[in-house]
This record gives structure tokens, C-alpha cells and sequence, in this order.
């Protein structure tokens, strides 16, 4: 396999990766290579057509663009428009349909009674007062404290057993910093100032990004077993797994995977939103997201629908990783490896981005601003003004 000159390689063709790329490119002019060991573009917000219905599906999971960050939105809005999507989830209980997040909705439902935002604020301290913030000793304690017990074992202990495969007796309090409840009727999931999923999808969004004359994207390509053969002498930006990148040197990081079971119902609507929560530890589930539901303004088929079934688990070698678990343990070989990653950025020119690559959970937007302020402090002053690196991990959002 054979390589043109570039001035700049980029692992990885996720949303980080992608900004890092498409700045370089068409700010400073380099000739960027992009590689990629999958056969798609755009890391785990690919989104495809399913065959059958043609509803468009995210592959790895829903993928849902919000953010309060006016430079993102201004930096992601030159390659799609949005549309004016607001993310509302449900959950289920014991044959029961609520909104989510814990509002006022949810705890006149539950306990059967019209309350006012005072009279919800009430109740719910009375039942936290059981246990003292402070004295919590682990999550399941801390939760209560927060929330108080009904609502806790109602719509935290199952979801979170299933989510982490364990006892949220057995998990650390610090697991949850808080449980926010609103005292009013807003079921609004987040409250971004801006939100909205790419008009055109999210492969359409990357593509785009990845459309100056100046990239190269190789897909199917893993750095590994190509990285002797690349040229040398540039900056390296790599967005993968970062233990993987010093072999394992201090050990494997934890994380969790998910698993999506996929299937097409024939019916024109299967649960009437696009997610749906199952609390309940006896459906092994998590949550089903019904695509269809992302894009009504669409011309989806009325007698079929897509569903994907979600299940959490910790993942193993070879899987997919998708949230870091943050142990303390984890946290020590993670300080090992930002110290090799500092030397390598001054040894070998190799930074460090993305959620992968700095072992952060990171939405879509914080990956992006994450990106262009690497781009800003780092790759840039590097290429205008000969400044060398100086191998700090990426990890602004």
C-alpha cells in the first residue's frame, strides 16, 4: 500500500478527527490523510438507509446534536442544516408510561395526585431526608439521599442494574453527582440553546466535512498495520483507542459496550417516540429507539417501522467501547498513559483527541469544540508559526 506526501495525518474519521482535518485543509492548506479501519466514514455517528423501510438508522446507537456552544453551532452549521427536532424520552414501569426526565408530570403520575412545583419539592425532600447526602455509602444510598426511595426504586435501581450489570448497592456513590428532578412540565431532554438532528443525516453531514480536494480518507485501513509505511516527519492526530496505541503498556482500560438488537415491525408505528426507557430489571433491555421518530418530516413507509433494542454490558477485548468506566484503577493507567502520550507529542509529533483517544465520554458538539481548540492552541501555531507541540493530552470542551 502506498502513500502520497501529506503534511498531516489524522486516525480516525469520527467527528474530532474530521474537524481536525477539514481546518487543516481548508484554513492552512495541508494535505491531510484520514484513515480508517472501518469501511464507512464517521466513526460511531454513521447513519445509513435500512434496506427494507429505508428509514434512516445510527448504526451505533442515537446520535442526537445539541449544544449551548455558539462557535460549534456557527462551525457545524456550513455543512448541514438542522431540523428543529427536541429530544423528549419516556420511560416505562410496571405497564406504565411516564415522561423522563423526573419532572412534575412524572411525580403527579406516579403518586397519584396533583401537586404543585412547592408541594412536589416537599414530598421529595421528606422521602431524601431518609438518608443523609454526606453519609451515603454507595450509589444506591446516594440516589435516595438525592431523590428519595419510591422515586429511586421506581426509575433508578432497575435501569442502572441493567446499564452496569450490577447491584447499585455494589457501585460507588460517586458514581452519580446528582439525580436532577424539575418542578415543572417541561419534558424537554435537554436544554440546549441550540438542537436538531442533520437534515440530510449525519453521513451526508461528514461526507461534506471530508469533501475538500486537499483530504484523503482511506477507510478499511488500520494505522497499526500500516503506520511503518506512512510518511514521516508531520503531526500525527490520533482518535483511537489510547491504551491500544502503547500496547497495552499499562494495562487495559475499562469500559462500557452496548449491544443493539435490530427489527423491522410491520406496523407504521411501534411505540409513538423515538426512545423509550425500561426501568423495570426484569426486561433485560435498556431502551428502544424507533428511528422513524427522528425524522417525521419524512416520507417513511406507513406500514413498516425500525427498532433497535439496546442492552449495556462491560465490554471485552475486541468490542466496541462506548463510556469509560472511571475506576480507580483506570484512573492510575490513565495517568501512565498521558504521561507517554506527553512524550510522544515532543518525541514523535503524536497528539491525542477525541473520546478514545483521551478516555472522556465526549458528545458530539464537545468533540467538535474539542477539535477546533486543538486546531487553535496546537496545529495551527504549529504549521504558521514553527511553535513545536507540546504534548498536553486534548482534552478542552
Amino acid at each position: 500500500m502506498s502513500f502520497a506526501a501529506n503534511d498531516l495525518i489524522v486516525v480516525g474519521s469520527g467527528f474530532f478527527g474530521l474537524t481536525i482535518a477539514e481546518r487543516a485543509a481548508t484554513q492552512l492548506d495541508k494535505r491531510v490523510l484520514v484513515l480508517d479501519r472501518r469501511d464507512h466514514i464517521g466513526g460511531n455517528a454513521y447513519s445509513e438507509a435500512e434496506p427494507e423501510t429505508g428509514i434512516e438508522v445510527h448504526r451505533y446507537g442515537a446520535h442526537l446534536f445539541h449544544t449551548s456552544n455558539k462557535r460549534v453551532w456557527d462551525y457545524v452549521t456550513q455543512f448541514t442544516d438542522f431540523t428543529d427536532y427536541q429530544h423528549r424520552v419516556f420511560t416505562k414501569y410496571r405497564g406504565q408510561i411516564y415522561s423522563f426526565p423526573m419532572n412534575l408530570g412524572l411525580i403527579c403520575q406516579f403518586f397519584g395526585q396533583a401537586f404543585s412545583p412547592d408541594e412536589a419539592k416537599a414530598l421529595v425532600a421528606e422521602q431524601a431526608a431518609e438518608i443523609d447526602t454526606a453519609e451515603a455509602k454507595n450509589l444506591e444510598e446516594k440516589a435516595i439521599s438525592l431523590i428519595g426511595r419510591p422515586l429511586y426504586e421506581a426509575f433508578v435501581r432497575g435501569y442502572t442494574a441493567k446499564q452496569w450489570q450490577t447491584d447499585p448497592k455494589e457501585l460507588p456513590a460517586s458514581n452519580i453527582t446528582r439525580l436532577p428532578v424539575r418542578y415543572t412540565f417541561n419534558n424537554r431532554y435537554f436544554s440546549d440553546t441550540y438542537e436538531g438532528l442533520p437534515v440530510d443525516g449525519y453521513t451526508a453531514w461528514l461526507e461534506r466535512m471530508a469533501a475538500h480536494p486537499n483530504i484523503e480518507v482511506r477507510l478499511s485501513t488500520d494505522y497499526f498495520d500500516v503506520r511503518d509505511e506512512l510518511p514521516t516527519g508531520g503531526p500525527v492526530v490520533y482518535t483511537g483507542p489510547l491504551d491500544q496505541y502503547f500496547g497495552y503498556s499499562a494495562g487495559e482500560l475499562g469500559w462500557r459496550t452496548l449491544d443493539f438488537e435490530s427489527e423491522v415491525v410491520h406496523t407504521g408505528d411501534f411505540q409513538g417516540t423515538s426512545v423509550m426507557n425500561y426501568a423495570d430489571e426484569d426486561v433485560p433491555f435498556t431502551r428502544i429507539h424507533e428511528f422513524r421518530h427522528f425524522h417525521p418530516e419524512r416520507d417513511y413507509p406507513k406500514d413498516k417501522t425500525v427498532i433497535y433494542r439496546e442492552y449495556s454490558r462491560f465490554a471485552e477485548s475486541g468490542d466496541e467501547p462506548y463510556y469509560p468506566i472511571n475506576t480507580s484503577e483506570d484512573r492510575r493507567k490513565l495517568d501512565s498513559y498521558r504521561d507517554l502520550a506527553k512524550r510522544e507529542a515532543k518525541e514523535r509529533k503524536v497528539l491525542f483527541g477525541g473520546r478514545l483517544g483521551t478516555y472522556k465520554y465526549l458528545d458530539m458538539h464537545m468533540a467538535i469544540g474539542s477539535a477546533l481548540s486543538m486546531f487553535d492552541n496546537k496545529i495551527a501555531p504549529y504549521f504558521t508559526e514553527g511553535r513545536s507541540l507540546d504534548g498536553s493530552m486534548e482534552d478542552e470542551t
